[in-house]
């Protein structure tokens, strides 16, 4: 766990999204919610530079998440924002009941979920793909790679600002720690229509990414208070973070 801020101040939770290193993903930010609130930013298991660990599962995480937030934050934080699949992780938080989240905001998140062996064969399938350009900061496919500068010069800012975010090659990462990370997500059950007394689920509705996510997110969630926003997946954060920051503010407040 990364600290910033003054100490006393409103606890703001991060929680970055798949296999992304804390800094990349929410640097950028950091200094513009530092200023009023104490940023605490987590690095994952397998997934910092300073550790030699790898990740081995949602529920294992979440416990060391409630395990620190109950000894430094008497076992409340004002807010905690999931990036992508950081989602997963507030919503786990907030129905695990362990620790208490006055406002859970989730960031364009997929919330994907599948049986086991559909989440093994999707997990073997995409874990060759992905893992070079986490390893390397590139695919091994030249087919892939081809197809990713294509993408980039197709996204313009957007992909690059997303592949920032993503971070660049990290030869430290294990491709366990992936593969956990990803099957992991798929088979941990997220509850539905939660609801904590006290608890307020906000979510930020990346339109472009489809409709489908709507039903989703009321599915699992008793009453999600919706932001739609007429962009891509984790575009408000990537691109534009000073609006990214105000809209936080406002509903941390």
């Amino acid at each position: 766990m990364y600290s910033f801020g003054a100490e006393g101040a409103p606890e703001i939770l991060l929680l970055p999204g798949t296999c992304c290193h804390w800094k990349s993903n929410f640097g950028h930010v950091i200094p513009l919610l530092a200023q009023e609130y104490r940023v605490l930013c987590v690095s994952y298991d397998g997934f910092d530079e300073t550790e030699r660990t790898e990740f081995s599962g949602m529920l294992e995480e979440t416990e060391k998440i409630e395990t620190y937030i109950k000894e430094q934050c008497g076992g409340r934080v004002r807010a905690a924002y999931g990036c992508s699949l950081g989602g997963s992780f507030v919503g786990l938080l907030a129905a695990r009941r362990r620790i208490h989240i006055d406002c859970g905001i989730l960031g364009s998140s997929d919330l994907d979920q599948a049986s086991p062996l559909a989440a093994k064969l999707q997990t073997n399938l995409l874990l060759p793909m992905i893992y070079p350009l986490i390893r390397d900061g590139r695919f091994k496919s030249r087919f892939l790679q081809r197809q990713m500068e294509k993408w980039r010069r197709e996204a313009g800012a957007y992909a690059d600002a997303f592949l920032e975010m993503f971070g660049g090659a990290r030869p430290y990462v294990t491709q366990r720690s992936c593969k956990n990370r990803f099957y992991s997500d798929l088979v941990t059950p997220l509850p539905e229509k939660i609801a904590v007394p006290g608890t307020e689920i906000h979510i930020f509705y990346a339109l472009k990414m489809g409709a489908k996510y709507r039903a989703r997110y009321e599915r699992h969630f008793a009453h999600p208070i919706l932001y739609e926003q007429d962009l891509r997946h984790e575009e408000l954060l990537a691109c534009y973070p000073a609006q990214w920051a105000q809209l936080v503010k406002s509903i941390v407040q």
